[in-house]
């Protein structure tokens, strides 16, 4: 009768390591690598060699070496197996260390022996146990602060517009693309009549949670002020106080507040230190820029501006945008700047206001590679007064 054999495949392996259960063998962090067999290997391949010239050595007792493969077990292996290896290691040295010792000395010996490895053991693997515990509470504390920062994202977006004002003759589109889940950047259409309408664009100095609740509170007033308050002038001023009564020195915030008038074709705005809005002239195809007539809000407890009006036409086209477009990097530390914006909004100034956004920001991305360091916030309107087309894209 001949016996045959069975090739090892890849479904029997998995079968074998089924059978004897490594990662039982192993702390639970340890468990988690590919690697199972290495540390039980590593150990073994120590206790071996140490057991080895304890053999070779009679001239003196070599037990004190094993303390270094048992620490290393401790840390690596699981608390039975730990132990067990000390009865190993010990039976190692009773049977390599000479034969002439006294038979109470050497159980002496051996139970001394012992208890120093066990002691070792103990402390290693309490250690151990410590370190998990804490690495559990920061994994822990991570997990909550992360559930804690979606749930200020969820708020965050509750300041947002949720649809665009109907405004005959005007075509509105605005998003905000925040770096960190929250972000310190702000913008907002607030109706003012049925052809007038605010628009608002705000940005945070900072970045993070900090910047997004002074965010929230800029977003709050500013919305509060719009319904108290229609003087532009007298809105930012009582925003002004307001904001730097709960901020200190290095927080102050950026805003830009126009107001579009369909009916009159107008526009009258007041920038408060924020990036200069682009606006495009159709009759001539060149680019005004709306530049900042006052410092950002929160530095001072006073705060003087000054109303700026421009007139509009047909296929103009206004551009609110935040530092985080402008500044955005590449690989050789270029930032996309205004040059590269402004050529943007020439080149796609007969698309529509939600094509044009679109366009700039992906623009800006593609330059970046999409890795944007700071809250990104784009605003478009566009003007069609008496039916002016636009091109969708």
């Amino acid at each position: 009768m001949t016996a045959t054999t069975q090739p090892l495949t890849p479904a029997s392996l998995r079968d074998f390591h089924e059978r004897i259960p490594l990662r039982s063998l192993l702390r639970k962090e340890t468990a988690l690598e590919r690697s199972t067999w290495l540390p039980l290997a590593l150990v073994l391949g120590a206790v071996g060699a140490v057991g080895y010239a304890d053999h070779l050595v009679l001239s003196i007792s070599l037990v004190y070496l094993y303390i270094l493969p048992l620490a290393v077990g401790a840390i690596f292996l699981g608390k039975k197996l730990s132990y067990g290896l000390i009865v190993v290691c010990v039976l190692f040295h009773d049977y390599y260390s000479p034969r002439g010792i006294n038979p109470g000395l050497r159980i002496f010996h051996n139970l001394s022996a012992m208890l120093c490895f066990a002691l070792v053991v103990f402390l290693i693997q309490r250690y151990m146990q410590q370190r998990e515990a804490l690495a559990r509470t920061v994994e822990q504390q991570r997990d909550d602060l992360l559930k804690d920062v979606e749930l200020a994202a969820q708020v965050q977006r509750l300041f947002l517009p949720m649809g665009k004002p109907a405004i005959s003759g005007l075509e509105i589109a605005g998003m905000m693309q925040p770096a960190r889940g929250v972000g310190g950047d702000y913008y907002d259409y607030i109706p003012v009549d049925e052809h007038t309408t605010q628009i608002v664009i705000a940005d945070v100095a900072g970045k993070g949670i900090p910047a997004a609740l002074l965010m929230s509170a800029t977003a709050a007033a500013m919305r509060l002020e719009a319904n108290h308050d229609r003087d532009m002038l007298e809105q930012v001023e009582r925003l002004n106080t307001g904001i730097n009564s709960v901020s200190g020195f290095d927080r102050f915030v950026t805003l830009l507040v126009a107001e579009i008038d369909a009916e009159t074709r107008t526009l009258r705005y007041i920038n408060c230190g924020h990036n200069p809005a682009l606006l495009f002239r159709a009759s001539t195809a060149t680019l005004t820029l709306l530049t900042s007539s006052c410092p950002p809000i929160g530095l001072s407890p006073e705060e003087h501006c000054e109303l700026q009006s421009e007139n509009l036409m047909p296929g103009d086209v206004l551009v609110f945008y935040t530092d985080g477009v402008t500044e955005a990097g590449n690989r050789s530390h270029e930032e996309f700047g205004m040059d590269r914006l402004s050529a943007t909004v020439l080149l796609g100034s007969s698309l529509s206001a939600e094509d044009l956004m679109t366009k700039i920001y992906n623009a800006a991305a593609d330059f970046c590679s999409d890795d944007f360091d700071d809250d990104v916030t784009i605003l478009v309107v566009k003007c069609v007064f008496d039916g002016s087309s636009t091109v969708n894209s």
